[in-house]
């Protein structure tokens, strides 16, 4: 049905100083100039050739799974079951997210922002159903860094409807809990569900800071064993990593805030607990972030200061070497000049005696050198 993605072992690919080429925080907005507000546009790129529909219906003693091409199909269900969830992978198809709004009274409104991949988590009380979309987030081995995928959750009476950009997911845990007959989702109603679904994504930002603490720690011991260039590229890389985090959960906070404080028609009572526990989650996850900002930004600080440090290391040294070589190489002009009437050209001993002097100067310098620890 689903594929799971691949985890990758922690900072292993950011270590080795490639920067990724990464893409834009923001997709062009050309084509939906001068629209009316509702109208349906996919902005974004395809992920999958074709749109999959996949629906999960159950009540505390039966469970059903099915793919759809119709979504008019899932009706009799949503009819029979107490919870049915649709996840429709692939927003490509404008017609197929059409007929999603037909079919669970879902307005165009919402079904724009469900086109426009890359929104702002945030949460919409429409009364007959919530509207709540967030961001979901992987370490992806292949880019070597974070990417990310919009995840709209419509929640209704007794339906939850999904809508994802492409295949693969971390839900395969609350599927198997569906699954289970003597699981708590298959006691609850779709609200239940729902936060379930927020509360997997939630959980794997989570575990994407784990792998981004293992990064910090890899690229802390190469810093202290040499001051490279690639180091310092993948440190620039891992922070770019945490502001797309950062931008991608500080929304969220304010979203799921405003569920657990507020009466809302489709959530109920029992269910906001939970929700305020995500909310703890979600408030963890900001704090983490902002403390890794803090570390990685004084790893940048304290590579440019260890390169500045280098340079006057080598300024000082070779301006040692210039001080030194000033007076001998005045000694040297002076007896190089060509005058027929210099007193020491008829010295036998003038030659050695220059070099003696020459040399004494260098030794008294490195010595003051040395007594004033300069090197």
């Amino acid at each position: 049905m689903t594929k799971n993605r691949k985890r990758i072992q922690p900072g292993k690919a950011s270590v080795q100083g490639t920067v990724r080429k990464t893409g834009k925080f923001l997709d062009s907005r050309a084509k939906t100039i001068g629209q009316p507000p509702g109208s349906l546009i996919h902005i974004g790129a395809q992920q999958i050739e074709r749109p999959l529909v996949t629906m999960i219906a159950y009540d505390e003693s039966e469970f059903v799974t099915r793919q759809f091409e119709d979504l008019k199909q899932c009706v009799p269900f949503v009819e029979q079951y107490q919870v049915v969830w649709v996840d429709i992978c692939g927003l490509h198809d404008i017609s197929l997210i059409g007929q999603a709004g037909e079919v669970f009274g879902i307005d165009n409104l919402t079904l724009e922002d469900v086109l426009h991949t890359g929104q702002r988590p945030k949460v919409e009380d429409f009364e007959r159903y919530l509207y709540l979309v967030l961001q979901m987030l992987e370490y992806d081995n292949g880019i070597s860094g974070i990417s990310r995928e919009q995840l709209s959750i419509v929640i209704g009476k007794n339906y939850v409807v999904t809508f994802q950009e492409k295949q693969g997911d971390m839900f395969d845990p609350v599927r198997q809990r569906i699954g289970n007959a003597g699981s708590k989702v298959r006691k609850q109603g779709a609200d239940y569900l729902a936060c379930t679904l927020v509360d997997a994504v939630v959980d794997h930002y989570l575990s994407i800071l784990e792998e981004v603490e293992n990064t910090i720690d890899q690229l802390e011991a190469a810093l202290l064993e040499n001051y490279s260039r690639k180091t310092f590229e993948s440190i620039y890389a891992l922070k770019r990593e945490l502001i797309i985090l950062r931008k991608s959960v500080w929304p969220l906070r304010e979203a799921i805030g405003y569920v657990s404080r507020n009466d809302i028609q489709v959530i109920g009572d029992s269910v906001e607990p939970y929700y305020r526990d995500i909310y703890d989650h979600i408030i963890l996850v900001i704090d983490t972030v902002e403390v890794f900002r803090d570390i990685v930004t004084g790893m940048q600080e304290t590579y440019l200061a260890s390169v500045n440090n280098r340079m006057n290391e080598v300024m000082k040294f070779l301006t040692m070497i210039a001080t030194i070589f000033m007076p001998l190489s005045f000694i040297a002009g002076l007896y190089g000049m060509n005058f027929h009437y210099m007193p020491e050209l008829e010295l036998r001993w003038g030659y050695f005696a220059v070099l003696g002097v020459m040399l004494l100067i260098f030794v008294g310098m490195v010595l003051f050198y040395r007594s004033r620890k300069w090197y």
